[in-house]
């Protein structure tokens, strides 16, 4: 098999192209999931703690270059290229992900639940064994019956 046939075979199979798929809708997900963080939930945050923005916590690393003149910004500071420790930005990154997989946990329980079309019973006892059918006994006797002899 040559090697573009080989290629076009596993580029073309089903479960590549449903990665790729997964891969595109999965970043999509991501950016709302991320704006879901910063634009809502953080600013939330922030106003029941005293109003902090958590996007402008750090600690500066150096102190600031001498001709600098700019904003105390994370935004600015970092454009600068000033070192920084910026722990509010990682926390908002943090929140982020336990969001996303919070999110994708309750999504996959959900469509296992419907794909398997029922819902799962609440802690039942185990189902009595289904009685042998009568054809099975029957071969059963006729065996033990050859044995014998």
């Amino acid at each position: 098999m040559s090697f573009v046939s080989e290629f076009k075979e596993f580029a073309v199979k089903g479960n590549v192209v449903d990665l790729a798929v997964g891969v595109i809708i999965g970043g999509a997900f991501g950016k709302i999931v991320d704006s879901l963080v910063k634009d809502l939930i953080m600013p939330v945050v922030g106003r029941a703690v005293g109003g902090l923005d958590f996007s402008n916590h750090f600690w500066l690393l150096s102190s600031l270059p001498a001709d600098y003149r700019g904003g105390m910004t994370y935004a600015e500071l970092t454009k600068a290229g000033v070192p920084l420790f910026a722990y509010g930005s990682f926390l908002t990154v943090a929140l982020n992900f336990f969001l996303l997989a919070l999110i994708i946990f309750v999504m996959v329980k959900q469509i296992n639940r419907i794909r398997l079309g029922k819902v799962p019973a609440p802690s039942a006892a185990p189902a009595a064994p289904a009685p042998t059918p009568e054809d099975i006994l029957l071969l059963r006797e006729i065996r033990d019956a050859l044995s014998k002899r």
